[in-house]
C-alpha cells in the first residue's frame, strides 16, 4: 500500500524550486487506475503565476550550474541514477498502477532511465568542442559546445520517465535547467521519480502538472530556450510553429505507424515471436511499435499462423499480476483504439484472433491482442498510427514491393525486417525511409545510438552524441594571440585587385 500512500501525497502537487509544492490552481484532473478503474489521485492544472516562478527559478539555477565542472556534473548525474535504482520498486509500482503496464516493463522503464543518466553523466566530459586547422596564419580556431538555457519537457504517457532521462539527462549534461510537464496520466509517478533528481542543485529540475494551457504557456514564453516534446502530430506541428515565430530550438517526435517486413529466408518461428512483441509491447502503446505487417506471399499462411499461436499466450490482465499486457492507458484511448479495429475490419480485415474485449476482465480498459489477416494496403490502419496492441497483415510479392510499401507512408519513426539474406539487409538498410533500421532485431535502443524519426515523425534526435548536440549551442572562436595586422584582408584594398576592365560600353 505504500504506492496508494504515494498517489494520495502527490495528489495536487508541484515540484518547483527544489521542492513539492501544494498546486494553487483549482482546475482538477482525476487519476484513474486503468486496470481497476479505481480513483487515485487528483493533478492540479498550474497556474500562470506558479509556470513563471518555475521558468525565473530555472533560468537562475541554470546560470549557477553551468558554472560547475563537467567532473562534479557527472559525480551528481551518477548519484541520480543511483537514487532512480534504489527508489525503483516504489516507483514501477505507481506507475503500473497509473498508466497500467505490466510491472515487468515498469521496473524495465526505470533501469532504462537510469542508464541513460549514467551514459550522459560520463560521455558530455568527452567532447565539448573541438580545434580547427586555422586558416590563418599564427592564429587559433576552435569550437566550444554551450548550454541552451532553460529546457521544456513535454512528456507522454506511454514511456513517461524513459523519454524524461533521454532528453534530460543529456540537456543537465549539457549545462541546461529542465521544467518537465507530464503527461495528465502519468503526473503522480513522474512527481515521486522526480525525487532523484534533488541530488542536483535545488531547482534545476522542475515538475509542473496540468494540461495544455500549462504546456502552452511553457512553450510560449521567451525565457525558455528549448522544447522537447513528444506526443501526436496535430499538437506537434502546433509546438514547432510557436517555437519556430521564436526561433526557439525544438526536439518533435510525433508518433509513427512502422513496418515489420518478413522473407522467406527469416526464420518463421523467431519473426512470429520478434512479432507479437513488437506489436503488443505495453498494449501496443509505443511509438516505435510494429504496426504493419508485409509478409512474403511464399510464406504468409505459416508465418500468420504462427503469430495467431503467440498471440494466444499473450497473458492479459491487471499489470500487478503475472502478465504480459496490461491495459489500454485511459477509457478514451480504448474508444479510439476500438473504433480503429471496426474500421479495420469495415476495410476488408478478416480478424483472426482477438478482435475485441477479453471476457476475463469486466473492469478497466482491456482490449484483446489481435491479429488481422488479408488486411489490404489501403486500409486506414496500414496507413495511421493504431496505438494498440494489434497485427495487421498484408502478403506481398517480393522485396520491391514490401519496400515499396513500407515507404508510402506519412511516417518515418522504425522499421524491422525479418531476413537471413545479406543482400536483403542491405536493401533494407539502405532504402527505408526511417530513423531506424532493425534487421531481425526489433523494437531494441541503445544509449549510445541516435532515437527519432523522418517525415511526420519529427525531428532531431535524442540519445547518443547526437542527442548531447540537440540540447547544445556550437561556438567558433578565432584567435590571433599577437594582434597582427590582417591587411590581406582590410582597408585598404589593393589596386592590383580592383575592377581592370573599361568602365564604358
Amino acid at each position: 500500500m505504500v504506492a496508494i500512500a504515494a498517489f494520495k501525497s502527490l495528489t495536487g502537487q508541484h515540484r518547483i524550486g527544489g521542492a513539492l509544492r501544494r498546486a494553487a490552481g483549482s482546475t482538477v484532473t482525476a487519476v484513474v487506475d486503468p486496470a481497476t478503474e479505481a480513483h487515485i489521485g487528483d493533478i492540479v492544472d498550474a497556474l500562470p503565476a506558479e509556470i513563471s516562478e518555475a521558468i525565473a527559478t530555472a533560468n537562475t539555477v541554470q546560470r549557477a550550474w553551468n558554472q560547475v565542472n563537467y567532473h562534479r556534473r557527472a559525480e551528481l548525474l551518477h548519484e541520480v541514477a543511483r537514487r532512480m535504482m534504489a527508489g525503483r520498486p516504489l516507483v514501477a509500482e505507481m506507475l503500473t498502477r497509473e498508466m497500467g503496464k505490466p510491472y515487468k516493463e515498469s521496473a524495465d522503464e526505470v533501469a532504462w532511465s537510469a542508464s541513460a543518466v549514467d551514459y550522459y553523466a560520463e560521455v558530455a566530459r568527452h567532447e565539448n568542442g573541438r580545434v580547427l586547422g586555422p586558416s590563418t596564419d599564427g592564429q587559433f580556431h576552435f569550437t566550444t559546445k554551450e548550454p541552451l538555457g532553460v529546457v521544456v519537457i513535454i512528456l507522454p504517457f506511454n514511456f513517461p520517465l524513459c523519454l524524461l532521462c533521454w532528453q534530460a539527462a543529456a540537456a543537465i549534461a549539457s549545462g541546461n535547467a529542465v521544467i518537465i510537464k507530464p503527461s495528465e496520466m502519468t503526473t503522480l509517478t513522474t512527481l515521486q521519480f522526480a525525487a532523484a533528481f534533488d541530488a542536483l542543485p535545488a531547482g534545476l529540475v522542475q515538475v509542473l502538472a496540468g494540461g495544455g494551457a500549462v504546456g502552452r504557456q511553457l512553450v510560449e514564453d521567451p525565457d525558455t530556450h528549448m522544447v522537447a516534446f513528444t506526443g501526436g502530430i496535430d499538437t506537434g506541428r502546433l509546438v514547432a510553429e510557436s517555437c519556430a515565430r521564436q526561433y526557439k530550438r525544438t526536439l518533435i517526435e510525433t508518433s509513427g505507424n512502422d513496418p515489420f517486413i518478413v522473407m522467406p529466408s527469416a526464420p518463421l518461428d523467431t519473426a512470429a515471436r520478434g512479432a507479437a512483441f513488437g506489436a503488443f509491447i505495453n498494449c501496443g502503446q509505443v511509438c516505435a511499435a510494429a504496426e504493419r505487417f508485409y509478409v512474403h506471399e511464399s510464406i504468409y499462411e505459416p508465418f500468420v499462423e504462427r503469430l495467431v499461436h503467440y498471440t494466444a499466450k499473450v497473458r492479459i490482465g491487471n499489470g500487478l499480476d503475472k502478465v504480459d499486457m496490461g491495459p489500454l492507458g485511459s477509457k478514451r484511448e480504448l474508444d479510439r483504439y476500438l473504433r480503429v479495429i471496426e474500421q479495420a475490419k469495415a476495410d476488408g480485415a478478416r480478424v483472426l484472433a482477438g478482435g475485441g474485449r477479453p471476457a476475463s476482465e469486466p473492469k478497466g480498459w482491456f482490449v484483446d491482442a489481435t491479429v488481422l489477416g488479408e488486411v489490404p494496403p489501403t486500409a486506414a490502419i496500414m496507413n495511421n498510427e493504431s496505438f494498440g496492441p494489434v497485427a495487421p497483415v498484408c502478403a506481398v510479392r517480393d522485396l520491391d514491393e514490401a519496400l515499396m510499401l513500407a515507404n508510402r507512408s506519412r511516417y518515418g519513426l522504425g522499421a524491422t525486417i525479418y531476413t537471413k539474406d545479406l543482400d536483403e539487409s542491405m536493401r533494407a538498410v539502405n532504402e527505408l525511409e526511417a530513423g531506424m533500421v532493425w534487421v531481425n532485431a526489433p523494437l531494441l535502443d541503445n544509449d549510445a545510438g541516435p532515437f527519432g524519426g523522418r517525415k511526420q515523425s519529427g525531428m532531431g534526435r535524442q540519445l547518443g552524441a547526437e542527442g548531447l548536440d540537440t540540447f547544445r549551442h556550437t561556438k567558433l572562436s578565432m584567435i590571433d594571440s599577437a594582434a597582427r595586422s590582417h591587411d590581406f584582408w582590410w582597408f585598404p584594398y589593393s589596386d592590383a585587385e580592383a575592377y581592370q576592365g573599361p568602365r564604358n560600353g
